[in-house]
């Protein structure tokens, strides 16, 4: 099965199970009068809309090059996980707005009213299914090195951790009664600031990609240390990294004893590029540039 294709069939198995969470928590939400509950249910929508966007950015970013795009369309994948941090801000937003509106009330001495168990159960059941698919993702992703898989698998994590908070809200001012009434809307909230983290930290990487961000220092590291171990290939230096949606383009300049004939050096160069594309990839873009090593006047 090609890469794409994996990708989509892990995607779509999560967008399923979104589907089925997403009418389960909004049932649940209503019946069992849950702001916690129906918080979690809008984030479960997030969910299948980011769903969504992986499997159509995905399907261009896997387009070869061409004369426009001399380098793949891989960034669209960049893009695609950039966007997903952004909708995830989006609704974390909107449930801190929807929280403190039912706080604010429970503060001037309103009624909230109790949720129902049926919020409670939704909430225990989503908690077992988004972990199971986040675990699922997860390791797909790093099998596939798939940058919007990997954001997408965050998304279903941060919905089980968002149901934790909202079982520990529920379950709460379930047992508490009506003087405890206001930990369900205390407990959308702590699941906004779980989504505003995921969200934040997938935005920066996604910006950090899309603006050529050089990669880890550890990475570089381990690139030096590889053109190092080739024999007469002396100082690499100008390294230049970033990332191409899941391949990485690497160029560098050597040196070489001046002397050597141009099919040796053309030779060594090539052996790194093979050595660089054995270690990350065989689409890892590799540009070596050899300059001859200059005696001292």
């Amino acid at each position: 099965m090609t890469r794409e294709k994996e990708i989509y069939k892990v995607t779509l198995l999560g967008s399923a199970v979104n589907v089925v969470l997403v009418a389960f928590k909004f049932v649940a939400g209503v019946w069992g009068h849950s702001a916690a509950m129906m918080a979690d249910a809008v984030h479960s929508v997030s969910d299948f809309v980011t769903d969504m966007v992986v499997l159509a950015f995905v399907r261009i970013s896997h387009k070869p090059k061409d004369k426009s795009h001399d380098y793949g369309h891989g960034k669209y994948e960049t893009l695609a996980t950039t966007l997903i941090g952004v909708a995830l801000f989006a609704v974390a937003a909107g449930i801190f707005i929807e929280g403190a509106k039912k706080i604010a009330i429970w503060a001037r001495g309103g009624e909230l009213g109790l949720p129902g168990k049926l919020a409670l159960w939704a909430a225990l059941v989503s908690i077992v299914l988004k972990e199971l698919i986040f675990q699922y993702t997860n390791r797909k992703a790093k099998q596939l090195d798939s940058q919007a898989m990997k954001a997408n698998a965050w998304h279903h994590r941060s919905d089980a951790l968002s149901s934790v908070g909202a079982a520990l809200g529920i379950g709460g001012a379930i047992i508490g009664g009506e003087r405890w009434a206001v930990l369900d809307p205390i407990a959308s909230i702590a699941v906004g600031a779980i989504i505003v983290k995921v969200a934040i930290d997938l935005i920066k990487n996604g910006l950090g990609d899309l603006m050529e961000q050089s990669l880890p220092e550890s990475v570089e590291n381990e690139i030096l240390d590889i053109v190092r171990s080739v024999p007469d290939v002396v100082e690499p230096h100008e390294l230049c990294t970033r990332r191409i949606g899941n391949r990485y383009a690497i160029e560098m300049h050597i040196l070489m004893d001046g002397d050597v004939h141009l099919k040796e050096a053309h030779d060594k160069a090539s052996e790194i590029e093979r050595l660089l594309k054995e270690r990350y990839g065989a689409e890892t873009h590799v540009i070596v540039h050899v300059e001859p090593i200059e005696d001292d006047p």
